[in-house]
């Protein structure tokens, strides 16, 4: 398959990674697997919650970060209904298996002193909502099954979004991608493109370096504890 699966990891920046620690795993109860130097960025460090064996929380904190404020409205919403700038994340809601464990968790959280509303029903999911340090809005849910895109799929929002008719059809059933036999090279830098940001020239000079050298120089694959002594 050439489409992503599932969420391996979501990772949010703190300046605060033991009270975020904390919080997440005696409140919510979500063990932390890996907490080591993230891999080439010095000063840099990388936190690993599990969710499941192969789906993780992650927390980054860099040096850069504390000089950085939080402001609601911009770099956070503050709640489910809240603005934050274009391309930030607005909420985070996690998953759980069934009603029962929504329940048990919004009485975990509120064992904890922390305030939770719900569960509201919306009809593909049933949610509770509360808050995480550093101004996270948080939320679990439970779907009892799978979303029907002809129920959940509101033509006057369609029309809303500036999504043509033509386009709401491959956006429902994306297009299939056969893989060549042989790589696909590098595109060219297109401004109209997404990228990350790096330094333009340094940026320019890294989509020139083939793959098995990037692999090669920025793979850390050794964990920083050996258990074979």
């Amino acid at each position: 398959m050439s489409q992503p699966t599932g969420v391996h990891h979501l990772a949010i920046s703190t300046k605060d990674m033991r009270g975020q620690i904390e919080f997440f795993s005696q409140v919510l109860g979500i063990p932390l697997v890996g907490l080591f130097e993230m891999h080439g960025v010095p000063g840099g460090l990388h936190a690993f919650l599990a969710l499941d064996d192969t789906v993780f929380f992650s927390l980054v904190q860099l040096p850069g970060m504390f000089d950085v404020e939080s402001t609601i409205g911009v770099t956070h919403a503050g709640s489910g209904a809240g603005v934050s700038a274009p391309g930030t994340m607005q909420h985070l809601a996690f998953q759980v298996k069934s009603e029962d464990e929504l329940l048990a968790l919004r009485d975990r959280l509120r064992t904890n002193g922390i305030v939770v509303f719900g569960p509201l029903d919306h009809g593909m999911c049933r949610s509770i909502y509360f808050a995480g340090p550093e101004g996270l809005a948080l939320e679990a849910a439970w779907s009892a099954g799978p979303m029907d895109h002809r129920m959940w799929i509101d033509p006057a929002v369609v029309e809303q979004a500036g999504i043509s008719t033509e386009q709401l059809a491959t956006f429902v059933d994306p297009p299939k991608f056969e893989q060549p036999d042989a790589p696909v090279p590098q595109p060219a830098i297109d401004p109209s493109k997404p990228h990350l940001d790096y330094p333009p020239e340094q940026y320019a000079a890294m989509v020139t370096v083939p793959d098995d050298v990037i692999t090669k120089s920025g793979s850390y694959p050794d964990p920083p504890v050996r258990l074979d002594g």
